[in-house]
């Protein structure tokens, strides 16, 4: 079994922002989800910054149950501790940005799943597999969960694990404010402090914000809290200050704050402060468990608050390992990092959920073809719907459950298809421009975000823009602003974005000509997540395409080579110049594959099944072409 740096344990809720700002949560009128509670959050941050992280938690037997598992498993956190209770559900938490200083929200944690944790939640053998265990004061707040919380300490003292308690003082969960009180974060209370305290001991290094120190040391100046918890503790003890940094103490109280070890914050504008303490943690268990210096490990600490104070929601805002070093090796122009456009997109290239090393893909995203080829038979739009069901078909036969499969598929005459493909795990991108414009125009709908809104989170949007490099200064502004103002659409709405460039349908072209166009597309600030080029057998082609995406942005997630209905054997050719290429993932072809398919089955001259082999046949034999190619290129 696989080691881990770190189990997390305790909440797992999700998180419903309110995606207006600047309103009352009674005024919300739309919702992003993401993950949280405080332990799953620390988990995904650690995660995201290199650590092996694995959370203990339950969850209920119900889609937010699964959503958080599959986020967690995308995330790359071990969920074997989580444990799916049939009889409860999914916490859940609302929350709002009411302004800098306000941010409501409300707990729906009435006898929820991860309050049902107990000790049979807890196994050994997986707590042996860590070098650390985190636990959060919430779920000393039942005794059900304590117990949970001790039997786990106890096995990581007995198998040499460090341990880290972040206080996490939510008095609403202590049952000491109402339902509307969720953003309180203190209340005096003796039966929470005496608490606190008879488990303070047990804790190798403990975090908490002053007045959470001041909970867990029972007394309302911060010093002399801490000075109270020092004599439970030997404890690390860490005191976070928010914008002024943090201050750590290894031994006796000092008079005063500062004459701890002390880190400075960032000073960055704050959007939301949710989180941030989770993000902290995040950062201080990367230094300390890769055996970094406390005033290094604590620099990391600020330095994710600060990312995360400056954007919506939680864990989604915490930075990946790239992002971090590149923070603190450049940090921002912007005092608002959220605007800082270099940073947010290192930021969306190195958290996408997801992986795809290879890319097989079959398209059928085609619309003006499969008309012609319809009407020439009279065939109907329902006929050409029902094809398209039937690649999907040879999709999935192809694939057999195995990753790096995918599909092109339009919504004109495909959304059935569409819609059965989700969740399947298959790559899916999605067409948005208007067949063979030029100068390019979309078939979406009024506002382009808002159409963009209603589609699903694994769905890619995908582009075709025929432009080239010798395009009048009017054609080209224009393409681009269209191009433009669609990447932002799609950014806006967290979806990711394929761009598929086809000069040769304006022009001839030389060998640096896609190359081009790609720098071009960069300079005005348009970074997709995958391109989609033109074949070619000559690998200066691809050299020179490559070579742009390391100079503007090498966390690209790569290209894929097209078929423009190529004959098989020139196709061949094009895979052993492309495959060359590790920024090359693979293919998307369609009438190599469809295009005799369709029109005999259209004629009644194939039935669904034998239409389904032929393209099984000719996709199949495209994919070991591609790996054969890829193979030899290795070699």
């Amino acid at each position: 079994m696989t080691a881990l740096d770190v189990i997390t344990l305790g909440r797992a809720s999700v998180d419903l922002y309110g995606v207006q700002v600047g309103g009352r949560l009674e005024d919300m009128r739309s919702f992003n989800k993401y993950l949280g509670g405080s332990p799953t959050n620390i988990a995904v941050g650690a995660a995201r910054l290199g650590l092996r992280s694995a959370l203990i938690t339950r969850v209920g037997d119900e889609h937010m149950g699964r959503y958080i598992r599959e986020q967690l498993t995308a995330e790359g956190v071990c969920v074997d501790g989580v444990v799916t209770d049939p009889e409860r559900l999914t916490a859940l938490v609302l929350l709002g940005i009411r302004d800098k200083q306000q941010f409501p929200l409300i707990f729906y944690r009435a006898d929820c799943a991860d309050m049902a944790l107990c000790e049979d939640d807890i196994d050994e053998d997986f707590i042996a597999r860590a070098q650390c265990l985190t636990v959060t004061g919430t779920h000393l707040s039942h005794p059900q969960t304590e117990a949970a919380v001790i039997k786990a300490l106890g096995l990581a003292r007995k198998h040499g694990l460090k341990t880290v308690l972040d206080i996490d003082y939510r008095p609403n969960l202590w049952g000491l404010a109402g339902h509307d009180a969720g953003e309180s974060r203190y209340i005096e209370s003796r039966r929470v402090t005496e608490k606190l305290q008879a488990t303070l001991h047990r804790f190798d290094l403990i975090v908490g914000t002053e007045e959470e120190w001041r909970i867990a040391g029972g007394n309302a100046d911060t010093v002399a809290a801490l000075r109270a918890a020092r004599a439970c503790s030997a404890a690390v003890l860490v005191c976070k200050q928010g914008a002024a940094g943090a201050a750590l103490f290894q031994g006796e109280i000092p008079d005063t704050l500062d004459a701890g070890l002390t880190s400075p914050g960032f000073l960055v504008e704050p959007f939301n402060v949710l989180g941030a303490g989770d993000g902290f943690m995040s950062g201080l268990l990367r230094g300390w468990l890769r055996d970094e210096s406390w005033p290094t490990a604590l620099a990391y600490a600020n330095a994710v608050g600060a990312i995360a104070v400056s954007r919506h929601g939680c864990a989604p805002a915490y930075p990946s390992w790239d992002e971090l070093a590149w923070f603190l090796k450049y940090g921002s122009e912007h005092d608002a990092l959220r605007q800082d456009e270099l940073l947010e997109h290192i930021h969306w290239a190195t958290t996408r959920l997801g992986d795809w090393p290879q890319m097989r893909v079959f398209a059928f995203d085609h619309r003006q073809q499969f008309k012609t080829m319809a009407a020439a038979v009279g065939a109907g739009p329902e006929r050409i719907a029902r094809f398209k069901q039937l690649c999907l078909t040879a999709v999935e036969r192809v694939a057999d459950g195995r990753p790096g499969y995918g599909l092109l598929c339009d919504a004109q005459f495909g959304s059935d298809t569409l819609h059965a493909a989700a969740g399947r795990g298959l790559w899916i991108g999605r067409p948005v421009e208007a067949p063979g414009s030029r100068p390019l125009a979309l078939e979406l709908d009024g506002d382009w975000g808002a159409a963009l809104a209603q589609w699903p989170s694994e769905q890619v949007v995908k582009v075709l823009c025929a432009y080239h490099p010798d395009d009048d200064d009017d054609l080209q502004a224009r393409q681009e602003a269209t191009v433009m103002r669609l990447f932002q659409a799609v950014r806006g709405n967290g979806l990711e974005c394929l761009v598929e460039l086809v000069p040769s349908k304006a022009g001839p072209v030389d060998a640096d000509a896609t190359a081009t166009v790609m720098r071009r597309f960069y300079e005005i600030g348009v970074w997709p997540d995958w391109w989609k080029l033109e074949p070619a057998s000559d690998p200066v082609v691809w050299d020179n395409v490559v070579a742009v995406l390391e100079e503007f942005d090498p966390w690209c997630r790569g290209i894929i080579m097209l078929g423009l209905d190529a004959p098989e054997d020139e196709l061949m050719a094009c895979f052993a110049a492309a495959a060359k290429q590790p920024r090359v993932k693979g293919f998307a072809v369609g009438r190599t594959i469809f295009s005799a398919v369709a029109k005999a089955w259209l004629h009644g001259e194939l039935d669904d099944g034998a239409a389904v082999d032929d393209m099984v046949r000719r996709y199949r034999n495209l994919c070991e072409h591609w790996d054969r190619a890829r193979n030899m290129a290795h070699d």
